[in-house]
């Protein structure tokens, strides 16, 4: 009997054709190459988890960046494509079942030669495909891994929201340090103008002075004014980012204190799994792989079992007596004998369509490399640059100072005044900027390395 019990699952279960999926092999190095100068992170150096901004120690950004889940439309779409995925994963697992109808019906009616009657009937009716080849079974493997996928790539959309908005929120506040530095060179400027306008009045500098203060002044004018459409358009990008229309968010002003946090880079190889990107490209290889066996089930018998039990009668008191009852079993096979290569086309395209996921999911790692090693480099570069930049300020504005003092003493004109104050000003905007460059390439390095995110929460949801 239990012999006879295990040939009856084995038929009913039957087994799986296709390949078992095993995941692809990817190029992966042994250590980044522009890793030098950075400590390789231990298990219990990564980023927070969940709010790796919060590296940066600006409450602002923090408060702004809660918001992206709620209101972000990129992110609300990609959280709907999980749900529509998880939905036709749940599809093809109500195929593992069989499948169960109750119907009752009463009429009345006539035929030729025949008085009217009456007819009643209740019935249950079951069918069942019994998946015999494995064709349910790797559509369910086919579905569980499309779901985890789009799971994967909901984490890529909250990732690269988050990233665009902290770049944004950064370009902004370098923005307001630049216009802050401009609004103290305009007032200073303004001051050597008036300087200048008295002592032409006094007879004691030329005309020419004058105008070159003035234009001097004009400039920077200029340069503040100009600021605004930079500022404007990161505030604009903010508010699409959260979800809000321009017209009616503002981020105020405010000094410009941020840390450039030390970011922990672990080994290479746990981009394969800190990276959503990467994860979704895995899966969407897997799920490629799930329905070849799908494709291949095609080509093999089918078995279907069926089932009726009810009653008919022509008295609906009598419906449910025994003289009433009825009932059915059965089964039907089918086996394709002839489709001019239709199934072995269909087996072909989803082989190569796995073959294309394979190669997206490599290039996909690949360039995910790309990435840390870009970012490692520009932060180990543009620190280097922001030392000697400082260096130069520094030196730019004792420049000035002696300048000035000269230009007092009446050494020189008033146009080595302009020159030094020119090289200072625009020394200091420089600086700014690489400021900024490297606040952008923190957060593009946080992105590169999967923002705390890793592939193993996506057997838990």
């Amino acid at each position: 009997m239990k012999r006879f019990s295990t040939i009856l699952f084995l038929f009913l279960t039957g087994c799986a054709v296709g390949p078992d999926y095993q995941r692809p092999d990817a190029p992966v190095s042994s250590s980044f190459k522009e890793l030098e100068g950075w400590s390789a992170a231990r298990p219990q150096d990564d980023l927070p988890r969940g709010q790796w901004w919060s590296v940066f120690g600006d409450a602002e950004l923090d408060r702004i960046l809660e918001r992206v889940d709620v209101s972000n439309q990129n992110v609300r779409a990609a959280e709907a494509r999980v749900r529509q995925a998880r939905a036709l994963s749940d599809q093809a697992r109500a195929g593992l079942f069989p499948a169960l109808n109750v119907n009752a019906s009463g009429t009345r009616g006539k035929s030729p030669g025949v008085d009217a009657a009456n007819s009643y009937g209740a019935a249950a009716n079951a069918s069942w495909e019994l998946d015999l080849w494995g064709k349910v079974r790797r559509s369910v493997e086919a579905g569980d891994a499309s779901w985890q996928a789009s799971a994967a790539q909901l984490e890529a959309a909250r990732l690269s929201a988050r990233a665009a908005l902290a770049q944004a929120y950064f370009s902004l506040r370098v923005t307001d340090a630049t216009r802050r530095l401009l609004e103290n060179t305009v007032a200073a400027y303004q001051k050597n103008y008036e300087l200048t306008q008295n002592r032409y009045a006094a007879g004691v500098a030329a005309r020419v002075e004058v105008v070159a203060a003035e234009v001097q002044l004009k400039s920077a004018q200029a340069q503040l004014i100009d600021l605004g459409v930079d500022r404007a358009q990161f505030e604009h990008a903010i508010a699409i980012l959260v979800g809000e229309p321009p017209a009616g968010f503002s981020v105020a002003p405010v000094p410009l204190a941020l840390a450039m946090p030390r970011i922990p880079v672990g080994l290479p190889s746990t981009l394969l799994q800190r990276r959503p990107d990467v994860a979704a490209a895995e899966r969407g290889a897997a799920a490629a792989n799930a329905r070849i066996g799908v494709a291949k089930a095609a080509m093999y018998p089918t078995l279907d079992l069926t089932g009726t039990y009810g009653s008919r009668a022509a008295n609906i008191g009598d419906l449910f007596t025994a003289p009433s009852r009825l009932w059915s079993i059965g089964a039907a096979a089918a086996l394709p004998v002839f489709d001019a290569g239709l199934r072995r086309s269909q087996t072909d395209q989803a082989i190569a369509a796995y073959d294309e996921d394979v190669a997206l999911y490599r290039q996909t790692v690949l360039t995910a490399f790309q990435e840390v090693e870009d970012n490692l480099a520009a932060l180990r570069i543009l620190e280097q640059e922001a030392a000697v930049q400082e260096e130069v300020v520094a030196a730019a504005r004792r420049t000035v100072e002696l300048t000035n003092n000269q230009y007092q003493a009446g050494v020189v004109s008033y146009i080595n005044v302009i020159v030094a104050q020119t090289t200072l000003l625009a020394n200091e905007r420089s600086a700014a900027a690489v400021l900024g460059r490297r606040l952008t390439a923190s957060v593009a390095l946080v992105k590169a390395l999967g923002g705390g995110w890793n592939a193993t929460e996506l057997a838990q949801r």
